[in-house]
């Protein structure tokens, strides 16, 4: 990197590797160019002064909007699996996703 803000296209080529993304010739001069102005944004925010900025998660505040969890009755067994294109009589059957278990 030469300063703050600006990229060489050494830079940028060697990230584009590091990512394991193919950049043209053609591309390369745009992409330092366009990395180096988001560079340069993140610079210009660093300068600001942020010392009495109260940290927070989210900009806007926010409230629980979920409803209370209520126990209600569930339907029989039978009638739930009689819907499952599959299923042994107590559970709904599957492909297996994640090997031949």
């Amino acid at each position: 990197m030469s300063g703050a803000g600006s990229l060489d296209r050494k830079a940028v080529a060697k990230v584009a590797s590091l990512a394991r993304l193919a950049v043209e010739e053609a591309e390369l001069d745009r992409m330092t160019r366009e990395l180096s102005g988001i560079v340069g944004f993140v610079s210009t925010l660093a300068e600001i002064d942020t010392s009495n900025v109260e940290p927070l998660a989210h900009p806007f505040e926010s409230k629980n909007v979920f409803r209370d969890d209520v126990v209600m009755p569930s339907l029989p067994r039978g009638q739930t699996l009689a819907a499952a294109p599959k299923h042994d009589g107590e559970f709904f059957l599957v492909p297996a996703v994640l090997g031949d278990e």
